[in-house]
């Protein structure tokens, strides 16, 4: 008795079964009448959001570097294909490179402003987190060129790799801008600050 109080609450924690009958186990629905998810901004984060010249700027750094992404992923593929063109591929990863790092900052100083903290903040805690996988994959590109690191074809699938992460990361923070776009009725049905 004593052993299957001690391990029922470890089996039950563990065990992902949705058939309780299989499992010994009672099924436990969830709850139909969940409460909507909290907004992604406090009313005084959306005020602080709102405000800041930052908000902008990351805006326009998001299109430019998009834009960025598309030419050069067009000269990448274009290289792979052809064997044509890989100065100007690796020149264009390396801009997409400094763009990804200016938004990076600049985004880190807009949520030091909007947050109260540079990075992970609870909000944008999980596109930070993959955001350093995106920034790892575009420094290692660029060290590879700098340092001479495998071959043309190996430096042009490690640019490609860092450009699938980037466009995860994008969808990221595309689905939380539609998020917060998604609040804005009920931030604004709650009583909270205009815009």
């Amino acid at each position: 008795m004593l052993t299957t109080r001690l391990l029922d609450p470890l089996i039950n924690a563990l065990d992902c079964s949705p058939w309780g009958s299989t499992t010994g186990r009672a099924v436990v629905r969830p709850n139909a009448w969940r409460e909507p998810p909290s907004p992604l901004y406090t009313p005084e984060q959306r005020v602080r959001r709102d405000h800041s010249p930052w908000t902008r700027v990351q805006g326009v750094l998001a299109i430019a570097q998009f834009g960025v992404f598309l030419a050069s992923l067009g000269l990448v593929l274009r290289f792979l294909a052809t064997g044509d063109g890989f100065a100007v591929a690796t020149v264009s990863v390396c801009i997409k490179t400094l763009a990804l790092y200016a938004i990076m900052v600049t985004g880190a100083i807009w949520e030091k402003e909007v947050f109260g903290r540079y990075l992970f903040a609870h909000a944008f805690f999980w596109e930070d987190v993959f955001s350093m996988l995106v920034i790892a994959l575009h420094t290692a590109y660029v060290v590879a060129v700098l340092a001479g690191i495998g071959d043309a074809r190996m430096q042009m699938l490690l640019a490609l790799a860092a450009y699938g992460a980037y466009v995860i990361n994008a969808t990221q923070f595309l689905m939380k801008l539609r998020a917060a776009r998604r609040d804005e009725p009920r931030h604004f049905a709650s009583g909270g600050l205009a815009s």
